[in-house]
């Protein structure tokens, strides 16, 4: 998966140089070849699986006595140490690429990684689950405004149409209307985690960076884990941990196998495949596919755990897929109509087939050969 991740993001950048040049994190479907888009579904809805599964793996921890800051910590710092050997072979005399992406990296790491996942436990303190991921996922909302303010990519009806349907297909995912009162501090914490997550999108998405994946990946959680490791330290995080059996999917099973499904499956694989499909589709997209996670956790659960989905969650999964085609379908027709100045220059261009005609040299030139002879 490292090999792949690099090849393509050799292509991406490679693709990106010979395009026009757009700003970080705004690339648009017409700068895309369809085997990057291809790619990068594919990488998304595998970054919404994985992400999905830390639901599973960290509920089986904090049932047995874990804090969630101890979980996260420990998912953070084992990913960490899973990614630096692939890392380090990526850098092998490339170290000056890092430090002239140190600022990027540490953003990514403070605000993405460790920022997003405690503004987000600070919610579920305060708010039901499901009312905080609702807030968090306004998220692609926030990038759709961003690209509008700061690039002047004004979003287009089928987005603004889109993006309502998705939302309210992740209210019915969530039953919101069932989930009582909202605290507002726990609201401002999952606002926070909204803000969070779309800089996730932005800084994946960037192309004024050339740090690979991986690189970037294990900078981000290094930095993570250095930031949430300190404020646990310190006291501003409550810290336990308990070397225990634990409840996985109804069997009793050691603490390390959720630790493990936690660092490998729900940080290493998923946040490479999140930055990945960002730069193949673009943070806005990309943002939208990344509602797919919630879809996936209530799978897992109805897989693993036995707890069935509604009928209304159901639909507000139909809900969420239709939201994603119509920015999809936006995108494509953003493309067809940018190709279309590209065509007309061709098309007055000569006839095939006949060689161009040569210009004979100006007059004055002219006149210098014949007296010459």
């Amino acid at each position: 998966m490292f090999r792949h991740l690099q090849e393509n993001d050799v292509r991406t950048a490679a693709a990106g140089r010979a395009g026009s040049r757009q700003p970080e994190g705004t690339g648009t479907a017409a700068g895309r070849t369809a085997r990057q888009v291809r790619a990068g579904f594919g990488l998304a809805i595998l970054a919404a699986a994985t992400f999905g599964t830390s639901g599973i793996f960290g509920s089986s921890l904090i049932k047995a006595g874990w804090t969630p800051a101890a979980a996260v910590v420990t998912r953070i710092a084992v990913s960490a140490v899973i990614l630096t050997v692939p890392a380090l072979m990526q850098l092998r005399g490339r170290w000056a690429l890092l430090r002239a992406n140190a600022g990027v990296a540490a953003a990514y790491g403070l605000v993405a990684v460790a920022g997003c996942q405690l503004f987000y436990f600070n919610a579920i303190s305060r708010i039901p689950v499901g009312v905080a991921l609702l807030i968090e996922y306004l998220a692609p909302v926030l990038v759709v405004c961003w690209l509008w303010l700061r690039h002047g990519q004004r979003p287009r009806t089928l987005t603004v149409a889109g993006a309502a349907i998705a939302l309210a297909g992740l209210s019915l995912v969530l039953d919101v209307l069932g989930s009582g009162r909202i605290d507002p501090i726990g609201a401002i914490w999952a606002l926070l985690a909204a803000v969070g997550l779309a800089i996730f999108f932005m800084l994946s998405a960037a192309h004024g960076h050339r740090l690979p994946p991986v690189v970037m990946a294990w900078a981000g959680m290094c930095v993570g884990a250095v930031t949430l490791g300190a404020a646990g330290w310190v006291g501003v995080l409550p810290m336990k941990a308990a070397a225990v059996s634990v409840d996985l999917a109804g069997h009793q099973v050691s603490w390390i196998l959720p630790v493990l499904g936690l660092s490998i499956v729900a940080a290493s694989i998923s946040y490479l495949a999140g930055i990945g499909a960002a730069r193949r589709l673009g943070a806005k997209l990309a943002s939208f596919i990344s509602m797919a996670e919630v879809l996936f956790a209530i799978l897992f659960a109805w897989l693993l755990l036995g707890q069935l989905p509604s009928g209304a969650q159901f639909a507000g999964g139909a809900l969420i897929l239709a939201g994603v085609m119509m920015v999809r379908l936006d995108e494509l027709r953003d493309a067809g109509s940018a190709a279309e100045p590209a065509l007309r220059p061709v098309s007055q261009a000569e006839p095939k087939g006949q060689p161009a005609r040569r210009r004979s040299p100006p007059r004055p030139v002219a006149r210098a050969r014949r007296s010459i002879r």
